[in-house]
């Protein structure tokens, strides 16, 4: 049996789980002024399926849960797992963290002036993120692709890989520091009593982004930067 019910408020599901605000956010169905209506009101609005919306809910309420051993994969395979994983959830979830927090700094920020810190603080990160997957995406990620591939030294435009690779590193040091600030600011990503279904959203969304980069960069700074390197050794 389904644990969502059509005559559930959208606005008290989002309450109790903010993580389903993405679904929500997808169908344009508005949880935060208008949370007092019915799931199957809020359907019937959008012309939506019932049971379609439904099924998005509870797929997106399971917990991804992360088992592979990317430390047995090739390099190939987890580059192309990083691009097509965290590069590609950090490009959608970026976009529709920073309107959010444009809506929740409007409604809040008297209230709460550390959201203003916050909506900085998060700008500063996504400037950082987006130039930094391009060169990953376009430079690096590529070279350690043909290295994988060689059987004799390859001959790099930048020399040696861990030229690229210590400047990744170096921007993982500046993003781990902004993660750090969010965390501070949010109190641990806990949401005050006053907060509304869109403030929790945000809150939700920003721990997400913080677990995901964690193991993002983990697979990155203790996977496959020092593999890249021993791989790059072997040719000569």
């Amino acid at each position: 049996m389904s644990q969502f019910h059509l005559t559930s408020p959208v606005g008290e599901i989002v309450a109790e789980r903010p993580e389903l605000s993405r679904v929500f956010e997808d169908l344009q169905i508005d949880f935060c002024c208008h949370g007092a209506i019915s799931l199957g009101d809020a359907c019937q609005q959008r012309q939506l399926d019932p049971q379609e919306v439904v099924a998005k809910l509870e797929f997106q309420g399971v917990p991804a849960v992360e088992n592979r051993d990317w430390s047995t994969a090739s390099l190939t395979e987890l580059c192309d797992h990083i691009e097509a994983t965290h590069h590609a959830y950090l490009r959608q979830e970026l976009p529709r963290l920073e309107q959010l927090i444009e809506k929740v700094v409007e409604a809040h920020a008297d209230r709460h002036p550390k959201l203003r810190e916050l909506r900085a603080a998060f700008l500063a990160l996504q400037a950082e993120l987006l130039p930094h997957m391009m060169k990953e995406e376009q430079i690096l990620f590529p070279a350690i692709r043909q290295l994988e591939a060689a059987s004799q030294p390859v001959s790099l435009p930048f020399g040696t890989v861990q030229n690229p690779i210590r400047m990744m590193e170096h921007e993982h040091d500046a993003a781990g520091t902004a993660l750090c600030q969010l965390h501070n600011l949010t109190g641990g990503y806990q949401a005050p009593a006053d907060a509304c279904n869109a403030y929790r959203a945000m809150i939700d969304g920003l721990q997400s982004l913080e677990i995901d980069l964690h193991l993002h960069i983990h697979k990155e700074n203790n996977i496959l930067f020092p593999r890249s390197k021993v791989c790059e050794q072997a040719l000569g």
